[in-house]
């Protein structure tokens, strides 16, 4: 019996167990399966193995090995280094793991655990996936993007290329059933045995913002320490406490080491909850604080993953919410805050916001406190606040920036993004927005298909815009200068009071094993096997020149960075507005600067990080000074020529103006306003209203009629409202009018009555109509309906109501008495005179009695 059939006999105590067989049964007979099961149930150790021992059953059907993904690195080595030391072995025997930048495989590996990200690379290189089984993809509630791409691209798989490819999808919580009737699959729930988790309430003393656009707040994080300092007092075992982001993690655990945090490892927990804890072998001496992040040394977070002989507190990011576990925990202390994506289409700006958490998430982490025995949680906010948290977190497509996801999708089909099967359709203005950002990259042509350079670019691992500066920037400033940029954007280091170039001699400072080193050694790789990218940084140099740019260590200068950064993200170059400390970018978004930013005062900047959640302008975070000269060359597809008009007062004022983007480069005043200033003035007239134009009396009562017959036929009677004619400025102003007031108002109103119609339009809407007393009334078409007004006798002899618009529309009468006041209001004179009238005859004759008042008028 080999070492994963040993360990399906005998799985232990996980609760998943129970629902193996059904996996079993549901993979065998379908070759998919739909399995949810609560966080730390065992899903993630024991369906793989599963899936392995199914595939070496049946192996005349396909042999290979299993390919399990997670969302993040940490969680991938954290998944494989488990399953390894269950079966006795160390990753990279039956079980191996793949992360961007770490393979630890074998001829012998039949599970192979990946991130999600490297899963999409291969479906991307050959969807057949050869050489693989089976697939199980896990967390897919986290519903990240490239989540959501692989389980759709993996449908597409089997279903059109390999329909004895076994797949499982896992997930704490989902829609199962809706999943299952995507994937035509069973459907398999595991009820998890967590252990009974207590819950503590611990809101602020005084109410607290708990984050800003800079992020948490100081005194919310200190309130979260409080709490922690608290929890360790109070109870027993490991305690994990979340916090939003690395910051926020490095800022917690310093808090916590400046002061002893006592607190005995053998103390009781609540309802004896502690009693095993006692028993364990821990010594009572000060816990140790650890940090565990994305951003740490593949060390530093083993480190943080092993359980020791002393008591711990692990602060951490969402990286332990539900994706790995943290073994000896038995207490959470959740600060109750989140990260999403979150961008601006109009401005083009995107980053992550600080939310709070979600229910469903709130509820994954504090399971973390019931894995291995009973627990508690530590809330930092009130039971109250708990009622009104959103149920779910938002899935990613529905908030982030689609460049990356829409360009994967048109590599993967000519149909992109509309021919996936994804569990929800993104937005609309999202999907635009991306595409008009790859058609600028040339990653797209105009029908949306993927282009030789969208492929290359899409083969560099980060998102596109840093892609292109990387690919293009080597060329002009070569490839490890561009390299050692672009990852400085693609690891978001913070930048010394926004300076982009000391970041750089940061990050140089650091040595060779930080993640930013890291990444520009991939980067380096990239752009260096990239004999084929001539099409997408010009002409390729030589393996000779490349060999000496890459030995080449480049100089720190402002002018580098700015034109690797300018390439990404031309969209933010910024000019200082005049007069001002603040800036205009090229996509029309203002933006400032932070106290104390040592770019104050500079002209021009190439912005490479712009917080868009502080309201009206953005805050500049990272940026680089960069002259004029060099921005219109990094900008030049944005910069173009139009006419601008404004109208002043009543006078039409026209430019030629010159721009980047919205930033305004030159100007010229014009005489007149031609024909290619027609948008120019529709929008100017749209700003300011018609309102401006001389409308005299009998202009408004045309208008008025003309917008009745227009509300009650339609056309061809024209619409005449503000926004319309404006929109047809061209077809009744005057080319080259200057002087609003000078328009004669009434005549443009009468071109553009339609004929022969036009001769009908005293009899559909006539401007009086006559009364039987002589009299002529002017008809008012302001109202819904046409009024009229007149006194009761001049209404004597009328016994029907006047019809407008061919007898569709009756008028309303106001009758009057003979001082002029309203005795009454009717759209049914027949009606008025045979019911109403006696009772306004009787009040009349008393008021007015030398008038005659007859009983049948």
């Amino acid at each position: 019996m080999d070492a994963i059939a040993r360990l399906l006999a005998n799985p232990g105590d996980l609760p998943v167990r129970g629902a193996l067989p059904e996996v079993r049964a549901a993979v065998e007979r379908a070759g998919v399966a739909v399995l949810t099961a609560p966080p730390g149930s065992g899903k993630t150790t024991l369906v793989p193995p599963l899936l392995a021992d199914i595939v070496r059953a049946g192996a005349g059907t396909g042999a290979g090995r299993i390919v399990v993904t997670q969302p993040r690195r940490i969680a991938a080595r954290a998944a494989a280094r488990r399953l390894a030391s269950l079966l006795g072995q160390e990753v990279g025997g039956d079980v191996g793991v793949t992360v961007r930048g770490e393979s630890r495989t074998s001829p012998r590996t039949r599970v192979e655990v990946v991130t999600t990200g490297v899963l999409l690379r291969r479906l991307q290189r050959d969807p057949a996936l050869p050489g693989v089984a089976g697939v199980v993809l896990d967390e897919v509630h986290e519903r990240s993007l490239e989540s959501d791409l692989v389980l759709a691209m993996v449908a597409d798989v089997r279903e059109a290329l390999r329909e004895d490819l076994r797949v499982v999808v896992m997930s704490a919580t989902l829609d199962a059933a809706a999943l299952g009737a995507a994937w035509d699959a069973p459907v398999v729930v595991a009820d998890g045995a967590l252990h009974e988790v207590d819950t503590v309430w611990c809101p602020p003393e005084r109410p607290l913002v708990r984050s800003d656009e800079r992020g948490v707040r100081r005194e919310y994080l200190q309130h979260v320490i409080a709490v922690a300092r608290r929890a360790v007092a109070e109870r027993a075992g490991d305690v994990l406490v979340f916090v939003p982001g690395a910051r926020e993690v490095d800022d917690v655990v310093a808090g916590l080491r400046r002061a002893p945090l006592g607190g005995l490892a053998g103390a009781p927990a609540a309802d004896g909850a502690g009693a095993e804890d006692a028993a364990d072998g821990r010594r009572s001496e000060e816990p140790e604080v650890l940090p565990l992040h994305g951003r740490l040394s593949a060390a530093a977070q083993d480190r943080a993953l092993r359980a020791g002989g002393r008591r711990r507190v692990v602060v951490s990011t969402a990286v332990a919410e539900s994706s790995l576990t943290v073994p000896g925990v038995r207490v959470v202390v959740d600060a109750g805050l989140a990260r999403q994506p979150r961008t601006d289409h109009r401005r083009g700006l995107a980053g992550l916001v600080t939310v709070m958490v979600s229910r469903a998430g709130a509820e994954q982490r504090a399971g973390r406190a019931g894995r291995e025995g009973p627990g508690a949680v530590y809330r930092c906010w009130s039971e109250a606040e708990h009622a009104r948290l959103a149920p779910f977190a938002e899935p990613e497509v529905a908030t982030a920036d689609l460049a990356l996801f829409v360009l994967e999708a048109a590599c993967w089909s000519r149909d992109g993004v509309a021919g996936l099967r994804l569990p929800d359709a993104p937005p609309r203005a999202a999907l635009e927005a991306a595409e008009e950002v790859l058609r600028g990259l040339g990653a797209l042509d105009g029908d949306g298909v993927v282009t030789a350079r969208g492929r290359a670019i899409a083969g560099v691992p980060t998102d596109p815009r840093l892609a292109r500066a990387l690919l293009d920037g080597a060329a002009s400033v070569g490839p490890r200068a561009a390299a050692e940029v672009v990852a400085l954007l693609a690891e978001d280091l913070r930048a010394p009071g926004g300076d982009l170039s000391a970041a750089w001699r940061a990050a140089r400072g650091g040595g060779a094993g930080t993640e930013w080193a890291r990444t520009r050694d991939r980067l380096l790789a990239v752009v260096q096997d990239a004999d084929g990218g001539a099409d997408v940084a010009g002409a390729a140099p030589t393996p000779a020149v490349r060999d000496a740019q890459a030995r080449d260590t480049p100089r720190v200068s402002d002018a580098v960075v700015a034109e690797v950064v300018a390439l990404a993200h031309p969209d933010r170059l910024a000019r200082r507005r005049a007069g001002s400390t603040a800036y205009l970018m090229a996509s029309g978004s203002g933006a400032v600067l932070g106290e104390g930013s040592a770019l104050v005062g500079q002209e021009w900047l190439a912005v490479a990080d712009a917080d868009r959640s502080r309201g009206r302008d953005a805050l500049i975070r990272s940026g680089v000074p960069i002259d004029e000269a060099a921005a219109l060359a990094a900008g030049a597809a944005l910069v173009r020529e139009e006419v601008d008009v404004a109208v002043e007062g009543t006078r039409v004022v026209a430019s030629r103006v010159r721009r980047l983007g919205a930033i305004p480069l030159s100007s010229v005043r014009l005489s007149r306003v031609g024909p290619e200033g027609a948008a120019a003035l529709r929008a100017a007239l749209r700003r300011s209203g018609v309102g401006v134009l001389r409308w005299t009396e009998a202009a408004r009562g045309l208008r008025a009629r003309l917008a009745f017959l227009h509300r009650e036929l339609g056309p061809p009677w024209p619409d005449v409202g503000d926004d319309a004619l404006a929109e047809r400025v061209q077809e009744w102003l005057p080319d080259g009018t200057t002087d609003l007031a000078r328009v004669d108002v009434l005549a443009l109103l009468r071109g553009l009555l339609p004929w022969p119609d036009a001769a009908q339009l005293d009899e559909l809407a006539p401007e009086r109509i006559a009364l039987p007393s002589g009299r002529f009334v002017r008809v008012e078409y302001g109202a819904d309906q046409p009024v009229i007004a007149s006194r009761v006798q001049d209404f004597f002899g009328m016994h029907e109501t006047p019809r407008l618009a061919g007898g569709r529309v009756p008028v309303v009468a106001h009758l009057l008495s003979p001082a002029g006041r309203p005795a009454a209001i009717t759209a049914d004179l027949a009606g008025f005179w045979d019911g109403g009238y006696a009772a306004v005859r009787a009040d009349l004759r008393g008021r007015y009695p030398k008038h005659a008042w007859p009983e049948r008028p």
